[in-house]
């Protein structure tokens, strides 16, 4: 059962720390050298640092023992020094997440090479799965990008084989127009699906004019109303998901559900889905890749609703 961190801890086992104080996505794209850490220390006591608000999440990677709360590296991680024995940064490679570990004074460090470091270096342009499995890799750890699957959710699912559209995005160069999305509600309605809209509780007005220009009441929209972990299990039960490249796609990656994701500033080839029933649209001539943008990418309002109602097609869902 996963825990809180809180000391002192409640056993004697070895701490293992992997840091990766980032979002949904960044912690699904981890899963891999999550378990392969498990399975190579198994003696250790897994703490996994990142945001507390993923905690349904990290519960279902399988491979945490506790989830210490951190917001991010604006403050030094709340462990006393000489308590860590294997500081594992999944973070980067800056000096600031380099340094946070540092200042733990682990036994082992497990990163990439950089100063005081030892390990691979850092690589441009590969997929982020691969990323953090070639660094255990690279430390002599066995860690597979394939192995990046979800246990089932705990949560109960409230809206069971649901045609999920997530209107929603942490910033704005990934936002697709709302018209768009509402003409994909309409078509996965007319053929038969029961929609829902969501996204987190700052994205339930985009959620709701999303609806009203579809023509749905207002009781379809349940952004802002699902803890993380119902809306896991929401998407573990979906027919399908239509989204940017959010946490909400690469849900739909950790349980096989049919996608369609919709990428803007982040390449594909480094962030996108798996093999699998799941379709990429995106232009990549077009990318102007700054993810921080309040502007959405060319690459994304290159992609018509027209291109995901064929994606769709493609998947069986239409």
């Amino acid at each position: 059962m996963l825990h809180c961190v809180s000391l002192p801890y409640s056993d004697d086992r070895p701490v293992l720390l992997a840091l990766r104080a980032l979002k949904l996505g960044d912690l699904l794209v981890a899963v891999p050298a999550l378990r392969a850490l498990r399975r190579a220390f198994p003696e250790h006591r897994i703490v996994y640092a990142a945001q507390g608000w993923l905690e349904p999440v990290v519960r279902l990677t399988g491979s945490v023992d506790d989830h210490l709360h951190v917001h991010g590296l604006d403050e030094p991680i709340p462990l006393p020094p000489g308590l860590v024995d294997i500081a594992v940064n999944l973070h980067g490679n800056g000096a600031e997440s380099r340094g946070r570990l540092e200042a733990l004074e682990p036994r082992r460090r497990i990163g990439h090479q950089a100063p005081g470091w030892e390990g691979p270096e850092w690589v441009l342009g590969i997929h982020e799965r691969e990323r953090w499995c070639r660094l255990l890799q690279g430390h002599g750890i066995d860690a597979h990008p394939g192995d990046f699957r979800l246990d089932s959710p705990t949560a109960a699912n409230p809206v069971p084989d649901a045609a999920v559209v997530h209107v929603g995005a942490a910033y704005g160069s990934r936002l697709w127009p709302l018209d768009r999305f509402a003409a994909i509600a309409r078509e996965l309605r007319e053929a038969g699906h029961p929609v829902i809209f969501t996204g987190s509780e700052g994205e339930r007005p985009r959620a709701s004019e999303a609806a009203r220009r579809a023509g749905f009441e207002e009781s379809t929209v349940v952004a802002g109303t699902l803890g993380l972990g119902e809306f896991a299990a929401v998407v573990a039960g979906a027919a399908v998901v239509v989204a940017v490249d959010t946490g909400a796609a690469h849900l739909a990656s950790a349980y096989g559900r049919p996608s369609v994701v919709i990428f803007g500033p982040a390449p594909p080839s480094e962030w996108g889905p798996p093999p699998g029933p799941h379709v990429v649209l995106t232009d990549e001539s077009q990318r102007r890749g700054e993810v921080f943008s309040d502007e959405p990418d060319p690459a994304l309002l290159a992609v018509t609703a027209a291109d995901v109602r064929a994606a769709l097609v493609e998947l069986g869902v239409l």
